[in-house]
């Protein structure tokens, strides 16, 4: 029986922690366990032994953090073979080639390109492969694209069964804002063996998390959980969920379908060894899980069964003048703008189409998709006639997207198809093929049915379809129109599928546009019409929309009505006598520096803000604009309602602001006021700087002076700068509880050179108990946190003084 069978009739299981063997084994504080397999194979095979005698059935390679960014390009294959080899050689059944994240935020947010992180992945994979690894697991992901282009680069490149899981915390999400759902419907979407979560917290904490996976999961689930959070016990890291409780949980996850267990962070033989006698008893659970059709982004999920979803069409040139000008230029400040007006006035997914002659599409494609995305949340439909634009779009969207379009026509579907399944994504059917458009209702949902059926062919459900019945012009053919609206029922009542339609095609060359696009959106969802494209900034048709939601019991105690029909802030744009007869169009006219700054809109803040110079001081412009539009972007980071891209990109807005007003300052001869000098280091022996990065950004966007050491810093280093520099507040970070020892005796050396300052601690292991042992003054629990402590502080410090 091979890996796959196994996993389709069986139980399975991993091995648990490697990183809590090792330290048993005498791993240096900070050392990187991947040289174990170098310079100690003997004790990594013994590790992998005594997991196999436990009852794992996959061992897990000692190689989570073996690519380029952390180790030498010279020792990197010889890591990977060694890896494969010390689990093979220790008699595992299936050997599971580890890799984890690479350790960088990726780009629009970050500096690590898709293609750079595609590339690290496949070196591994290659190596993984050729040395007979028996799978691959991704594990300990937070970000939703490094884990599509790490799977991409193992399907492109391998042909190893693929297994990933993510890492939540405790409000429920990834680091970077992915829920259980969203990864659960895009992972599978692209073809992964298994998925599921592992370390961050124990199996209590897990539950409600895989009961949300498990009720979308198509493929088999993996639950490898910590033994609870990690906890300080005499001077040394401990987690006190005993073997019995954390076989207790195993047991209910059984019980709701997971299919394969493990352990993570402070799991050992014992562990595995009581799991693997609680599933002898067990037969696996054979779930029924949710068939919906879903498009994502990486923080947001729209299901079109759930209610009628508004797709935005404003994000195409066809027509207008101005956008098309955009996009020639890569003017993305007017596009971002056009995408969050129409997201702010309920637009639930973004149609996008660059597509001009005289530019290169694909290329306009990927940076209008990134760009977008480091924006906003909305998912989105890569829209074009061109087939390489769309497979540009799709390949490094975040998310699963909705390509528009395919038809009936044959030689398009043979291009589409492969594309939409190889990248998870959900395909629009246009009701035409070689003939064009049919005339009758029947002959449309013909076609409808032919590419249902081709789909099926490349593995694609009918769920994942959606078709558009084509709306012409009533000016020109008027009965065509009937014709539309008999073909929606059909699409509903016949095949159940889910159907899109742009409404405004129906006006065209008519008067009072407006008032005929909302009677026929009307019409249209009445007749079974799923998902309209249309203008989310006409007043006439979002009142439509609300209401159509009401009558249909889709809008709840009337939420969004009563909120749509009482938002002051929307004012009309155009008079009722506008000549296109659009009449009311919304817009919000707000284009204040803190507004660009709370939606992220970075390349208009610098001539925002050299406009206010002419009448406000750079102080008054910080305190006025920067720290209220701060304040509330950080408030929103904490209510969950706003992710770390957002965050990133709105500290980003204020970055390119205070540029602007450096050199105001510079040319005036002014001096930049700052709050106080901050420094900021990751502890010695700790590679990753992440975090401390994020805080540093959002630190200088405060108005604080930053010194930043880097990572890895010696504690002599720390000690020397604190003194020099006369530092009053440090900021250490340390994501590794291995590193916990050498963040105390940075802090003791500190002390004992009698330097007055005090300590702010932070990282993804760090808590009050931790803080406490190191000897810090304060605990962050991230970079909002951090401000306010810095605040607090030379606050404090300040009234002392006066």
């Amino acid at each position: 029986m091979g890996l796959r069978e196994d996993l389709r009739d069986n139980f399975l299981l991993f091995d648990g922690a490697m990183g809590t063997m090792l330290q048993k084994e005498g791993l240096p504080v900070g050392g990187q366990p991947e040289f174990f397999n170098l310079e100690h194979p003997e004790v990594i095979k013994s590790i992998h032994k005594r997991y196999i005698d436990a009852g794992a059935d996959i061992i897990t390679t000692n190689s989570f953090q073996a690519n380029r960014h952390k180790i030498e390009q010279k020792d990197l294959p010889k890591i990977i073979e060694a890896s494969v080899k010390l689990a093979r050689d220790a008699g595992a059944k299936y050997v599971a080639y580890d890799i984890g994240p690479i350790g960088q935020l990726m780009s629009p947010y970050g500096t690590l390109s898709f293609d750079n992180a595609y590339d690290m992945f496949k070196e591994q994979a290659v190596v993984a492969e050729n040395s007979g690894a028996d799978l691959i697991i991704l594990e300990t992901m937070s970000d939703l694209l490094e884990t599509k282009a790490a799977i991409l680069a193992i399907k492109e490149n391998t042909n190893l069964p693929i297994f990933v899981t993510m890492t939540f915390q405790e409000d429920g999400r990834t680091f970077v804002g992915t829920d259980p759902v969203t990864a659960t419907l895009t992972l599978q979407s692209l073809g992964v063996t298994a998925l599921g979560l592992n370390c961050s917290l124990g199996p209590k904490e897990l539950l409600p998390i895989v009961e949300q996976i498990i009720e979308y999961a198509k493929v088999p689930v993996i639950v490898q959980a910590n033994a609870g959070l990690p906890q300080m016990e005499d001077g040394q890291t401990v987690y006190r969920i005993d073997v019995a409780e954390y076989v207790e949980y195993v047991a209910k996850m059984a019980d709701l379908g997971v299919r394969v267990f493990g352990g993570c962070c402070g799991t050992t033989p014992d562990f595995i060894k009581s799991i693997k006698y609680l599933l002898q008893d067990k037969t696996p659970v054979i779930t029924s899980p949710k068939t919906v059709t879903a498009v994502t982004s990486a923080a947001e999920t729209v299901i079109l069964d759930k209610k009628l979803t508004i797709i935005g069409e404003r994000l195409n040139p066809t027509g207008k003048k101005r956008l098309q000008e955009a996009i020639r230029q890569e003017d993305f400040s007017y596009i971002l703008k056009e995408a969050i007006d129409q997201v702010d006035v309920g637009a639930d997914i973004l149609d996008v189409n660059v597509g001009l002659p005289e530019i290169d599409e694909a290329q306009m494609m990927i940076k209008a998709v990134r760009e977008l995305q480091g924006i906003v949340t909305t998912p989105l439909q890569i829209d074009s006639s061109s087939i390489k634009a769309i497979e540009a779009g799709v390949r490094q969207y975040n998310g699963r997207p909705l390509i528009n379009s395919v038809n009936g026509k044959e030689s398009v579907m043979e291009e589409i198809f492969p594309i939409a399944k190889k990248y998870g994504a959900l395909v629009l059917g246009l009701a035409l093929d070689e003939n064009g458009i049919p005339d009758t209702a029947e002959k449309r949902v013909a076609i409808a049915k032919r590419i249902i059926k081709k789909a099926s062919e490349y593995g694609i459900e009918k769920e994942d379809i959606l078709i558009d019945p084509l709306v012409l012009t009533a000016s020109a053919q008027q009965e065509q129109v009937q014709v539309t609206i008999d073909t929606l029922k059909l699409l509903k009542e016949e095949l159940e599928v889910h159907s899109v339609a742009g409404i405004s095609n129906v006006s065209f060359g008519l008067p009072n546009r407006g008032l005929l696009n909302s009677t026929f959106l009307a019409a249209a969802v009445g007749a079974g019409l799923s998902a309209p494209i249309m203008n989310p900034m006409s007043d006439i048709m979002m009142s439509t929309v609300s209401s159509l939601r009401v009558i249909n019991n889709q809008d709840k105690d009337s939420a969004f009505y009563i909120e749509n029909n009482q938002n002051v802030s929307i004012v009309s744009q155009k008079s009722s006598k506008d000549l296109n007869g659009l009449k009311k169009e919304i817009s919000f006219s707000d284009d204040s520096l803190k507004q660009m700054i709370l939606q992220g809109r970075k390349d208009e803040t610098p001539s925002k803000t050299k406009e206010l110079l002419k009448n406000l001081t750079p102080l008054e412009i910080v305190n006025q604009e920067f720290v209220p539009a701060l304040d509330e972007v950080g408030a929103k980071f904490e209510k969950g309602t706003l992710f770390l891209p957002q965050l990133m990109q709105s500290a980003d807005a204020v970055k390119q602001a205070q540029e602007v007003l450096k050199d105001f300052m510079a040319r005036n001869e002014q001096t930049d006021e700052k709050q106080g000098k901050i420094l900021l280091a990751t502890v010695e022996g700790d590679i990753h700087d992440i975090g401390k990065n994020i805080v540093k950004m959002i630190l200088e966007n405060y108005g604080f002076d930053v010194v930043d050491l880097g990572k890895d810093v010696p504690i002599s280093k720390v000690v020397s700068t604190i003194k020099e520099q006369d530092i009053k507040l440090v900021g250490l970070s340390a994501l590794m509880t291995t590193t916990m020892q050498n963040m105390k005796e940075t802090i003791t050396q500190v002390k004992l050179a009698n330097l007055d300052c005090k300590f702010m601690v932070g990282g993804a292991v760090l808590n009050e108990e931790y803080r406490e042992f190191v000897g810090a003054d304060y605990y962050a629990k991230d970079a909002m946190d951090s401000v306010k402590i810095a605040q607090e502080f030379f606050k404090d410090r300040q009234s002392k003084i006066m």
